[in-house]
């Protein structure tokens, strides 16, 4: 790593879906007035765009196509970074349980991959950048300084899905939710390219008897002591 690389002031958290990312992102980014990055939509994102064409059997190679050419765009806006795709912000369609599906399959191809990659780098460029997804320590932003890797009890973390996806006034069944999140954190740690898994000298967390407040202190508390805030 260079002195002085951008990419080492960059906190990345990983983990399976619904172990808190999200919430630690944003809690992190704002106490510490950084840019958050859900990479994460940029996946689901590519799952949405291909749904609406009707193109959700596409092939790698036209799924890494699609992903030049969808207009993806990130805007700054305070501790936040809002996605765009071809000018209109898609909102809760990203969060769809089906839509998490695809995206855990077609972030498992290289022609994806290697078409999204640069764009979660130039997204770090400028440092300061707190980053969540599956694989930003390991692969993303190897030379982030602190990583986290934060987990939780599968019933505890269907249970939070569910709350949050009838907040957004779509109702499903605990069983589903639950049957969905296993079927891909298999997805997501089987796969050849880059799979789910903690990076080396990653602080691992886990939430299952934490408080939302708990977590956030705790990394807060790393933060601090590892960038000397």
């Amino acid at each position: 790593m260079k002195k002085n690389d951008p990419f080492e002031n960059v906190i990345t958290i990983d983990g399976p879906g619904g172990a808190g990312k999200s919430t630690l992102a944003q809690g992190l980014a704002h106490a510490l007035d950084w840019l958050c990055l859900d990479t994460g939509a940029i996946y689901r994102a590519l799952a949405l765009t291909l749904t609406e064409l009707g193109l959700p059997d596409a092939t790698p190679r036209a799924a890494g196509l699609t992903a030049q050419d969808m207009g993806l765009e990130f805007r700054r806006e305070g501790a936040q970074c809002r996605l765009f795709l071809h000018g209109r912000e898609p909102g809760e369609a990203l969060r769809a349980p089906e839509i998490g599906l695809l995206a855990s399959a077609v972030s498992a191809w290289p022609e994806v991959r290697s078409a999204l990659l640069p764009i979660q780098r130039a997204a770090g460029r400028e440092g300061r950048l707190v980053a969540e997804g599956r694989d930003m320590g390991t692969v993303v932003f190897p030379e982030a300084r602190l990583k986290f890797f934060l987990v939780a009890d599968l019933s505890v973390r269907a249970e939070r899905r569910r709350l949050e996806l009838a907040a957004q006034g779509v109702e499903v069944t605990l069983a589903k939710v639950t049957a969905e999140l296993k079927a891909r954190d298999l997805a997501d740690a089987t796969r050849s390219l880059a799979p789910l898994a903690p990076s080396p000298g990653a602080v691992t967390v886990d939430s299952t008897d934490m408080t939302v407040a708990e977590v956030l202190a705790l990394a807060l508390q790393e933060a601090k002591e590892t960038f000397d805030l």
